[in-house]
C-alpha cells in the first residue's frame, strides 16, 4: 500500500479534479463547502463512496446519471456519502489508475468505476488496497482478479431485443438505424441484440450501423461526441430510416436534436435511463422508448452491501429476469405493442429465446 499521508491525499484529490458530495459536515475530508458538490445531503454515517465517472460525467443524461440516481438512493437510505472523480479526454489506464488510488488513499470505501473502462485499472489498484472494496459497472477481465474486486454487468442484449421488437413493430419505411459509440464488445451487445429483436419480427427490414469510432477505447469520440451523434443519426434519417436506437453515452444528444429537426414521422430510442424523462419538451414527441439498463440499482445494492458488510467479489449480473435490464413506457407511443414486447421478454426469461451477443451471429 501507498505510504500517503491523508493530507498529500486530499491535495492530489483537489489536483485530479475530485467534487465532493453527500455530507453536510464535509464527510470526506475536502467535501465541506465544494462549489460543485452535487450530491444530496446526508448524516454520513454510512459508506464513504468513491465514485470515479466515465466520459460524459454527471448531464451525460443516460449512463452516469444513472449511476447519479443509485447514489443518491444510497445517500437517503444509507446515509453514505461520496467524491466524485471526473474523466479527462484521451485518459489512459495508468491515469485511471491513479484516480482510483487516490480515492482509496483518500478512505473513500467502496471505490467504484463507472464504465468498462476502469477495469484493467481496478483490477491492479484493488491489489494494493486489499482493504477497500472496489467495483466496475459494465467491467470484466480475462484471468483472475482480486477478491475485494466486484464487476456488476448486465444483459444489455436483452434490453435491446426489446426496443428491437418495437422498433420492428412501429417502423413505417421498414428501414431503422442503430448508433454505437466505441466498436467495443460491450456495445456490440446493444447492436446484436437490438439487430436481433428487429430481425425476430421481420427478417427484411434493414437496420443501418454506424459506429462513431472505431477505437473501443476513445471513449471521447464514442460517448462524448454530441456532434458526431448529430451528424451520424442526420445521415440514417435522410438515407431512409425512421427510427434510430443509440448506446453512446452523452452522444445520444445528437441524436435527439436530430430526430427532431428530422420532423414528423421519426422516432429515436434511448438507452440507459427513460430518456423520455430528460430530453427537451420539444423532442419528447419523437421519443419511442428507451432500453432501460438499471445501473442504478447496481450502484444502490453495491453501496448497501458495503453498508451491511456483505460485499461479494466477482460477478454480478442484472438482466431481464432479475429486472436489471428493460423498456420504458413513457409517451404511451408503444402502449399499443407493448403485450407483443412483454411476450418477447417472456420468451427470453425462460431461454426460449436466447439473445446472441455477438452481432455477426444475428440470423
Amino acid at each position: 500500500m501507498r505510504g500517503l499521508s491523508k493530507i498529500a491525499a486530499v491535495a492530489l484529490v483537489g489536483a485530479l479534479a475530485l467534487t465532493g458530495c453527500g455530507s453536510d459536515d464535509g464527510g470526506g475530508g475536502a467535501t465541506k463547502g465544494a462549489a460543485e458538490n452535487k450530491c444530496k445531503s446526508a448524516k454520513g454515517d454510512g459508506p464513504k463512496v468513491g465514485i470515479a465517472y466515465d466520459i460524459g460525467g454527471r448531464g451525460d443524461q443516460s449512463f452516469n446519471d444513472s449511476a447519479v440516481v443509485g447514489m443518491d438512493k444510497a445517500i437517503e437510505d444509507v446515509d453514505a456519502t461520496c467524491f466524485e472523480a471526473k474523466p479527462a479526454p484521451k485518459e489512459n489506464d495508468t491515469q485511471r489508475a491513479e484516480r482510483l488510488r487516490t480515492l482509496a488513499e483518500g478512505g473513500y470505501n467502496p471505490v467504484i468505476g463507472i464504465g468498462f473502462i476502469y477495469s484493467a485499472a481496478a483490477v491492479k489498484v484493488a491489489a494494493e488496497y486489499p482493504e477497500t472494496n472496489f467495483a466496475v459497472i459494465d467491467g470484466g477481465v480475462a484471468g483472475d482478479f482480486p477478491k475485494n474486486l466486484t464487476f456488476l454487468g448486465f444483459a444489455e442484449e436483452q434490453g435491446s431485443y426489446l426496443v428491437g421488437v418495437a422498433a420492428a413493430l412501429k417502423t413505417k419505411t421498414k428501414h431503422v438505424g442503430f448508433l454505437g459509440g466505441t466498436h467495443s464488445d460491450l456495445i456490440k451487445k446493444f447492436e446484436a441484440g437490438y439487430s436481433a429483436g428487429v430481425k425476430s419480427i421481420d427478417p427484411t427490414i434493414k437496420i443501418d450501423v454506424t459506429y462513431l469510432t472505431e477505437d473501443p477505447q476513445d471513449g471521447e469520440a464514442g460517448f462524448f461526441n454530441p456532434t458526431g451523434g448529430k451528424d451520424a443519426a442526420t445521415a440514417m434519417y435522410e438515407g431512409g430510416a425512421d427510427i434510430v436506437y443509440h448506446a453512446s453515452g452523452k452522444s445520444g444528444l445528437g441524436l435527439f436534436d436530430a430526430v427532431e429537426a428530422a420532423g414528423e414521422g421519426k422516432w429515436a430510442i434511448g438507452v440507459d435511463s427513460d430518456q423520455y424523462l430528460t430530453v427537451d419538451a420539444s423532442q419528447k414527441p419523437h421519443i419511442l422508448t428507451s432500453m432501460l439498463k438499471r445501473v442504478d440499482t447496481s450502484v444502490y445494492d453495491y453501496v448497501k452491501a458495503n453498508a451491511e458488510d456483505n460485499v461479494k467479489g466477482g460477478y454480478v449480473a442484472y438482466d431481464l429476469k432479475s429486472d436489471g435490464v428493460g423498456y420504458s413506457k413513457s409517451g404511451g407511443f408503444v402502449d399499443d405493442i407493448s403485450d407483443k414486447i412483454d411476450a418477447a421478454g417472456e420468451k427470453i426469461k425462460s431461454g426460449e429465446i436466447v439473445v446472441p451477443t455477438d452481432p455477426a451471429k444475428v440470423k
